[in-house]
Order: structure tokens, then C-alpha cells, then sequence
């Protein structure tokens, strides 16, 4: 229904990944390590990704875009990496 809210679930108990209910192709995925914060949130219809990251330090944040999960992570990162924040594993 436009204008209200919805929510995104997980198909079982401890999944790592939850989807908008009702259409299990638009995903979402969150990790993390000691440094970075990572959501990753695929398009409506599953077929790109848009990543967000956030240094746990700092606040600061970048986003990428891509056709895959991994691209657009790295787009991310590396935009954090521009900013000045420390890449995973240094």
C-alpha cells in the first residue's frame, strides 16, 4: 500500500539476509568487522545492488552502486578509503 510502511523479514531464525516481505528478491544484508559497518540492499527487483558504508570510528560514510553485491561494496569502501578511513585488514 503506498504511503506506509513495511518491514523486511527473514526467512529463518538467524538468517543473515531478510527480504521486504512479500518480495523476496529485494534483499538486504548487513556485516561488520572492528572498523566498517556494511549494508548491503539490493535493487526492487534484485538485479543491482547499492552498498552503504559506515566507519564505526568516525561516522563517516560512502555509498556504492553496482550489478553486483561485491562491486558495489567495494565502491563503498573504497569511497570511505577517499575520505581517509582505514580499509578492512590494515
Amino acid at each position: 500500500m503506498p504511503g506506509r510502511w513495511g518491514s523486511f523479514v527473514a526467512d529463518a531464525e538467524g538468517a543473515h539476509v531478510v527480504h521486504e516481505a512479500g518480495n523476496p528478491v529485494h534483499r538486504c544484508r548487513v556485516e561488520h568487522d572492528d572498523r566498517i559497518l556494511l549494508v548491503h540492499l539490493s535493487d526492487e527487483d534484485g538485479e543491482g545492488w547499492n552498498a552503504l558504508a559506515v566507519e564505526r570510528a568516525t561516522r563517516r560514510w560512502a555509498v556504492g552502486q553496482d550489478r553486483t553485491q561485491i562491486a558495489a561494496a567495494t565502491r563503498a569502501v573504497d569511497g570511505l578509503r577517499e575520505r581517509g578511513a582505514q580499509a578492512p585488514g590494515e
